[in-house]
């Protein structure tokens, strides 16, 4: 997302790394900053998703979603605003994080999740949750909703907030939060609408998804993530 990429410190690694190019004044971030804003960001997403699940709020698709919009927004110009290990392995494939702190945000944001699900399992009242169980055509249907809307979000994470074409918009937040909106509402009825590794494993903790059925999450987000950013660098082989 930077207009001059000769001339501009290099990028944060992820949705909010474009505008920090174009101000070209930005300090750089330690690697405690940006931790704690991965922390925060993915805290509060989690958080939100067991209060409006325990809750049964019939807006929850955009709750989640703006709680997703704003930490972006909060949290990008340090972190990159991933608040998602998806989001991490896809800006790692397309070349926008090392692996060393790409393991790191990955820690945080799994023990993010944790936290979050402990803290709403301990002050939300809870109406009457199902565990969401998979088995037989139900598996493959969750997997396959998985993908495509894990592959949509962290396609359009590197396409509006990390793209040389896309340098200091204003829109990266709005554009990433709507698609974890369109995502619930599409296919929550499917799979839960994860799209998240840490929503995944918080989750679980909170009792929204079975246990033995994880794997199936994680292989399906994970192949989205790295599928995404070898998209991006396909369609973009000069935004390095």
């Amino acid at each position: 997302m930077d207009t001059t990429a000769t001339h501009h410190p290099p990028p944060q690694p992820g949705p909010r790394e474009a505008t920090a190019e174009a101000t070209s004044v930005v300090p750089p971030r330690s690697t405690t900053q940006k931790l704690a804003a991965e922390l925060i960001g993915t805290f509060f997403l989690v958080f939100t998703v067991g209060a409006t699940v325990y809750s049964h709020s019939p807006f929850a698709p955009l709750a989640i979603g703006g709680s997703l919009m704003v930490m972006v927004y909060a949290g990008g110009h340090i972190s990159g605003g991933h608040f998602n290990p998806a989001v991490t392995l896809a800006a790692l494939v397309r070349g926008r994080i090392g692996p060393r702190e790409s393991v790191m945000y990955w820690i945080t944001q799994l023990v993010a999740g944790l936290l979050a699900a402990v803290v709403a399992r301990g002050i939300v009242t809870r109406g009457p949750v199902a565990t969401l169980t998979l088995s037989g055509n139900g598996m493959a249907a969750a997997f396959v909703a998985e993908l495509l809307f894990t592959f949509a979000l962290t396609y359009v994470v590197l396409n509006v907030a990390t793209s040389r074409d896309h340098a200091g918009n204003s829109f990266y937040g709005l554009a990433i939060g709507f698609t974890v909106v369109v995502g619930a509402f599409a296919v929550g009825a499917i799979s839960g609408g994860v799209f998240n590794p840490a929503v995944l494993l918080g989750g679980a903790v909170m009792g929204l998804f079975a246990w033995s059925t994880l794997w199936i999450y994680l292989v399906a987000q994970m192949l989205a993530a790295v599928a995404a950013g070898a998209t991006f660098r396909l369609l973009n082989p000069a935004d390095r």
